[in-house]
């Protein structure tokens, strides 16, 4: 893939911003922008089989959860965008009768968006979307491993009809494309997911820029906890075991900390260990593989280094733990388990992005919260429980963006996805990701 350089970048802003300015998009009558999101959402699911292939051959995503969660999530969330266009108003505000006083919702101009190799067609639909139906121009940076099938979007967006230079990929290393991107005086916001540190970073050149508004999704260490009083425990233990081990782990809102009831530990965790034992690891293009590749050597490394310390510090291995199908040459491992993880050790602190789920029981409700709460991310969780009132109360206290009740993902574009404490800030999905695009005008008027 071609390597940009921060001058292939401030091109692609610049295009952008001539873009916005001359409103050959954000002039345009909103019902012309709403068909052509729609014939966007058209051609993804007409192209759905080769976006999906173009993303497993960068990330290693199994085909058959690749072919829902890339074009099929996109398609979707371009079409939920592009019927908002039309149906979210501006306010009168309840002024004296000898003044008007109206609110205008306004694209806010430049959009630029940086997304991660492990879901970047549908993370990408997630900031373009609500970008576009805005009436904003969008310039977004791939992650270096992980771009063909953004590249491929853009050809299919200018297929849709929508104008030249509104929304632009320029591909190359974080350190210099986006860097140039986070930089630009011409970016009035700045969408990411991916790592705290990068995170961090954003927000440094945000300030030292032009003040550019920053929103950020971190990761997360989220946590899965399963009560004695689960009415299905081999439905909650399959649906745990998907909720950490689809895609190798390589998810942001994985349940990768399982917290199960002292009184069902044992039991449960041979449950997980049954389902995940099952699961069949390889080829990421074959119908047959249930978990697909890991993204990079450099990622396994890592995974695998984070087993071997939870050993050193006191866990012991459950299941797993190892790298598999090395004579291929691809980057494969096990579904692993880690048991006897306290909240003191790194694997249970810190996210691996990988196939590896730590278990800590725990004797209380109280002490579930606790343990719950103990990490510096707040992206996600789950809650297995058949008491509705401990339901409630759990998705009260765990401090994340989004809990789940008696399932483990799957939430769709109607409800926002952001994070608590140092998995970021603002949202994706839901109408709420638009205020993120926008900016608040009033017309105060004398009659």
């Amino acid at each position: 893939m071609a390597r940009g350089t921060a001058a292939d970048m401030k091109r692609a802003v610049a295009s952008a911003r001539a873009a916005f300015e001359d409103r050959r998009w954000a002039g345009m009558p909103p019902a012309a922008r709403k068909k052509i999101l729609h014939r966007l959402a058209d051609l993804i699911e007409a192209n759905a089989l080769e976006l999906a292939v173009l993303g497993v051959r960068d990330n290693g995503t199994e085909i058959k959860m690749a072919l829902k969660a890339e074009p099929g999530s996109a398609a979707g969330t371009f079409r939920y965008y592009a019927e908002a266009i039309d149906k979210v108003y501006g306010e009168i505000a309840p002024t004296p009768d000898n003044v008007l006083g109206l609110i205008h919702h306004e694209p806010v101009g430049v959009v630029g968006a940086i997304v991660p190799w492990n879901f970047p067609l549908m993370i990408g639909a997630w900031k373009i979307g609500p970008a576009l139906a805005a009436g904003n121009s969008v310039v977004l940076k791939p992650a270096e491993t992980a771009s063909l099938t953004l590249l491929r979007l853009v050809e299919l967006a200018a297929e849709a009809g929508l104008p030249d230079g509104v929304l632009n990929v320029v591909t190359g290393q974080g350190a210099v494309v986006g860097e140039a991107l986070a930089l630009s005086l011409d970016v009035d916001v700045l969408a990411f997911t991916g790592s705290g540190g990068t995170g961090r970073r954003l927000l440094e050149y945000a300030a030292r820029s032009n003040l550019k508004r920053c929103y950020l999704e971190l990761g997360g260490k989220s946590p899965n906890i399963v009560f004695a009083d689960t009415k299905d425990l081999d439905q909650a233990a399959k649906v745990s075991a998907a909720g950490i081990f689809r895609n190798a782990g390589q998810v942001c809102v994985a349940g990768s900390r399982l917290l199960v009831d002292a009184e069902i530990h044992d039991e449960f965790v041979a449950k997980v260990a049954t389902y995940a034992a099952a699961m069949t690891v390889g080829d990421p293009l074959a119908l047959t593989s249930d978990i697909g590749a890991i993204n990079s050597a450099g990622q396994l490394e890592s995974d695998l280094g984070f087993v071997d310390l939870a050993q050193r510090e006191g866990a012991e291995l459950y299941l797993g733990g190892q790298r598999l199908l090395e004579e291929t040459g691809g980057w494969y491992m096990e579904p692993t388990i880690l048991t006897g993880v306290k909240d003191s050790h790194s694997v249970f602190q810190d996210e691996v992005f990988g196939p590896v789920l730590s278990v800590t029981a725990f004797t209380s409700e109280t002490e579930a919260i606790q343990l719950a709460n103990a990490t510096s991310f707040g992206l996600a969780g789950g809650v297995w429980t058949s008491d509705l009132s401990r339901a409630h109360r759990m998705v009260r206290a765990i401090r994340a963006g989004v809990v789940h009740v008696n399932t483990y993902g799957g939430a769709d574009a109607t409800v926002p996805l952001g994070g608590v404490k140092q998995s970021g800030n603002g949202a994706d999905k839901s109408l709420h990701a638009l205020a993120k695009y926008t900016d608040l005008k009033t017309a105060w008027i004398q009659l």
